[in-house]
């Protein structure tokens, strides 16, 4: 059975914000190998594979689920200080979701796949018209 994760952003003010600092990531990640998009936690989802099985990470951006990605793999990890982390392998490819209301928690939370926001249909005519800028800012509202 998939399940999905629920993840707070911090400090991150919108979904333009999120797309910038992931496309950093990856080009840093990508010296002399093939690019690869992480987030770390502490702790190793219990339930790794039914995450592999599908799932995605539902991001909370300024309090709302607005955007997911699609979880690829979970490895383990020693960092430097000799402490334990969870690299959680992300698809780059953002997702808009419909955006609802989600309080703070620490952490990440297990989302059952009946719970989830559904998927935004958007076409690519839709903000082809648009200027760039106005068109980040309306996906980061969550209006288109």
């Amino acid at each position: 059975m998939t399940v999905h994760l629920l993840r707070m952003a911090v400090r991150v003010e919108s979904i333009g914000q999120l797309r910038s600092i992931q496309a950093e990531r990856l080009k840093q990640s990508a010296k002399g190998r093939k690019k690869r998009l992480f987030t770390h936690t502490r702790n190793v989802p219990r339930r790794s594979e039914e995450l592999l099985d599908g799932g995605s990470i539902y991001w909370v951006v300024r309090r709302y689920i607005r955007v997911r990605q699609k979880i690829i793999g979970v490895e383990q990890g020693t960092n430097s200080e000799g402490r334990k982390y969870c690299a959680i392998e992300l698809d780059p490819e953002l997702v808009m979701v419909e955006p609802r209301r989600q309080k703070a928690f620490q952490g990440w939370r297990y989302f059952r796949t009946r719970d989830v926001p559904k998927d935004l249909e958007q076409t690519v005519a839709e903000t082809e018209e648009l200027p760039a800028e106005l068109a980040d800012e309306l996906r980061d509202l969550g209006l288109i």
